[in-house]
């Protein structure tokens, strides 16, 4: 029997229960790719960890320290990474995200081949500043002419690098994926929250300036005066990796609003969320393919997002999408959803973003190379 293909995976902070949507994108993929005949080994970096485990769902897990300073984070980290991929006998590094991908021909010189996901251009994200935003291009660059193939998540990114590099050969969209939804009920987490069923908004992502969660707030808070009535509350779910200014100021003015912040949950507390949620709102100007709005629709869930090209490559109706940053029409467009039934549920066609598919794509690529 052949040995099986050695996979080393980078670029993501690490699994399980990590928050980020690289870190879910590689927590769902990689044990369904591990079942594949595939040896997979994830790289993740010490300071996010919280479980001390080896091995998860037949993924192995090795721990690489990096500084917690999210200028050189990635960059070392990555580097770091790539070292010991090569020690442990990798024959094939996936790269995830552009930061990491400044280090592909690095990778190649060390006799790996290697696959680079693109999840979106990071540099169009407000919180980087102007030699953040030179060295994120300058990775996405590396990762496009240099890696043996190109994974990208959505049509939009295709092109990016289809006009901006000349690349068509060997790039392949795979969409990012949403597991199948877990309907649950967990009555003292919504007691410890104060919120009820189906009395409230969801948002659900990264506490950074590009998610817009504080037009999320102000939205809300224009209802609210409007329908003073109203027992429903906005629940964000989420926090920030770094704090900061943007941070700290989006909770202050959270919480001088009534606005409930559940900290980064998973598992059964989000899940019963998802399932209990009037609605869900992804307000961002900045996005690659946001799992975060799948997890929302596998749930069935009634859903406003920005207008940005990656949402309205779900291919949403005219009514879900609001203008980015337009925070008079989020309103507007959140009184129409909530003067609805609370218990109006949309099924939604989520085929395309099948994570089994998913990984059988990605497992042709690592057997091509």
């Amino acid at each position: 029997m052949a040995p099986l293909k050695k996979i080393v995976v980078t670029g993501t902070r690490g699994i399980p229960n990590i928050m980020g949507g690289v870190e879910t994108h590689c927590e769902e993929l990689f044990p369904l790719v591990a079942q594949k005949n595939f040896d997979v080994t994830i790289i993740r970096r010490t300071n996010y960890v919280t479980e001390n485990n080896s091995e998860w769902k037949g993924v192995k897990l090795v721990d690489v320290s990096s500084p917690k300073k999210k200028s050189f984070e990635a960059i070392i980290h990555t580097f770091r990474a790539i070292n010991t991929a090569k020690k442990i006998g990798a024959q094939i590094l996936h790269i995830h995200a552009i930061g990491p991908a400044i280090l592909t021909p690095y990778a190649k010189l060390r006799g790996m081949k290697v696959v680079f996901t693109h999840h979106g251009p990071d540099y169009d994200r407000d919180k980087w500043g102007f030699a953040a935003k030179t060295m994120l291009k300058f990775g996405e660059r590396m990762g496009c002419m240099f890696a043996d193939d190109v994974i990208v998540i959505s049509n939009v990114i295709k092109k990016i690098i289809s006009d901006k590099y000349n690349r068509t050969k060997r790039v392949h969209l795979i969409y990012n994926g949403v597991p199948e939804p877990d309907v649950v009920d967990f009555p003292t987490y919504f007691e410890e929250l104060g919120i009820e069923k189906e009395q409230y908004v969801l948002g659900m992502c990264r506490f950074v300036p590009e998610k817009n969660l504080h037009h999320l707030v102000e939205a809300f808070a224009s209802f609210k005066r409007s329908h003073p009535e109203t027992k429903i509350k906005l629940v964000l779910a989420g926090d920030a990796d770094f704090e900061d200014d943007y941070s700290w100021g989006l909770k202050k003015m959270a919480k001088e609003n009534g606005v409930v912040l559940t900290g980064f949950v998973k598992g059964r507390k989000l899940h019963s969320l998802l399932t209990n949620a009037s609605c869900y709102v992804l307000p961002s100007s900045h996005e690659g393919l946001p799992i975060s709005l799948l997890e929302a629709m596998s749930y069935k869930l009634p859903v406003i997002v920005s207008d940005i090209p990656a949402n309205l490559e779900v291919g949403l109706p005219q009514d879900n999408y609001f203008h980015v940053g337009d925070v008079v029409q989020l309103s507007e467009k959140l009184g129409a959803v909530l003067m609805k039934s609370s218990s109006t549920r949309v099924p939604y066609d989520l085929s395309k973003y099948k994570w089994q598919t998913i990984a059988d794509q990605v497992a042709v690529i690592y057997d091509n190379l």
